[in-house]
């Protein structure tokens, strides 16, 4: 079996969900068979007029089109300092418990160093727990969509293992690995483990069946078409999954360092409740969600490079009759 031969049989499946919207478009009480689900008559879902690909978005396009994916999260983001800014300036809430914005970003430049350094130690954490709980939740997932008997046996206890709250195992992980990185490690895996095998599992059931006969009848072997047709076909739910999963790891590392730590983010956070310094709280705060915020925005960017193909990355293009 052809290399060639494989990777059309796997793009054949990233493209089904388009050729059945496009069949429906045709069937009695839709749209007529001439006329295509969003598009002109004679225009292809996903094509130019001239029925190749569309053309690639140039430098100035992609520019407009970030620009105005952001100009909506900008707004409500000025209208929340704005209130924010209101409230505090107005002292309708007490200082102590809600600073100004002023008061924030002048505990933020003052205090840069050592919040710079507490967050390098948590960022550290979160992205080893992250990638950890990547591979293991991956291995697991492929070990329970492959195996019936590793399906009831595994499935069970990962269950078991996510409904327990990892709060009331922090300190056990503290006397077992002492007060190092390990545990706060230890935790942001078990937290983000989850989502990883739950969305491995259902992307790697969800390939056709008839597909992977198809493969089977041309001679590939399981690894070839695990390779070539079902992690491919996988991916879309696993980057869902992994998305869900990095910004938990950031919670998983913060948690550990709640219960036993000298440096981190999340040691910073209990000095100043302790202190009742409400500016260095909320700086910790904003610094915790910019974490988050960014290795999430890595996922997204690792998303779109690995499945430009899939339907989700294709905003530009309507599958709907209006």
């Amino acid at each position: 079996m052809t290399e060639n031969s494989l990777d059309t049989a796997g793009r054949q499946a990233a493209t089904d969900k388009a050729s059945g919207a496009q069949a429906a478009a045709s069937t009695p009480g839709g749209v007529g068979a001439s006329e295509t689900v969003g598009v002109g008559p004679s225009t292809m879902v996903g094509q130019s007029p001239g029925g190749g690909r569309p053309p690639r978005p140039t430098l100035g396009r992609r520019a407009v089109a970030f620009a105005d994916s952001l100009w909506r999260p900008a707004l409500v983001l000025a209208v929340f300092f704005a209130a924010w800014w209101f409230v505090a300036a107005r002292e309708y809430v007490p200082n102590y418990l809600v600073p100004t914005p002023v008061q924030v970003w002048e505990t933020m430049t003052t205090q840069w160093s050592e919040l710079a350094r507490h967050t390098l130690v948590t960022l550290y954490e979160t992205v080893l727990g992250f990638v950890l709980a990547a591979a293991l939740g991956l291995v697991t997932a492929v070990a329970i969509a492959y195996s019936r008997t590793l399906d009831k046996a595994l499935y069970p206890i990962v269950l078991f293992a996510q409904v327990i709250p990892k709060i009331a195992i922090a300190p056990l992980l503290v006397v077992w690995f002492g007060l190092g990185l390990t545990p706060k490690i230890i935790l942001a895996v078990l937290i983000a483990f989850f989502p990883v095998v739950i969305s491995g599992v259902a992307g790697l059931r969800s390939t056709d069946p008839e597909l992977l006969d198809l493969a089977a009848t041309m001679g590939a072997g399981p690894w070839r078409t695990f390779r070539k047709i079902r992690f491919p076909n996988a991916l879309p739910h696993l980057m869902a999954g992994l998305k869900v999963a990095v910004t938990l790891a950031v919670v998983g590392a913060v948690v550990g360092e709640f219960v036993g730590a000298s440096e981190g983010l999340g040691y910073v956070l209990l000095l100043a409740n302790g202190n009742l310094d409400a500016p260095l709280l909320f700086a910790d705060l904003i610094l915790m969600s910019a974490i988050g915020i960014v290795l999430f925005v890595l996922v997204e960017i690792a998303e779109a490079l690995l499945i430009p193909w899939h339907a989700s990355r294709r905003a530009g293009v309507s599958l709907t009759t209006s």
